[in-house]
């Protein structure tokens, strides 16, 4: 699955990952490739968490 993440750096230097089409879906690191993996962690737990709303 190919999901469109937005990676900006921040004024204080930290790389900020979002998912436009996940609304709530951020996450942040210290370096660029530190972000991806944790945006790719965070985008698991909004599917997961969505999965269980579908369920009940």
């Amino acid at each position: 699955m190919k999901i469109r993440v937005i990676l900006e750096k921040d004024e204080s230097g930290f790389y900020v990952a979002e998912v436009p089409a996940m609304p709530g879906c951020l996450s942040q690191g210290r370096t660029k490739r530190e972000a991806i993996a944790n945006i790719k962690e965070a985008v698991a737990g909004w599917l997961q968490v969505m999965a269980a709303k579908v369920e009940t």
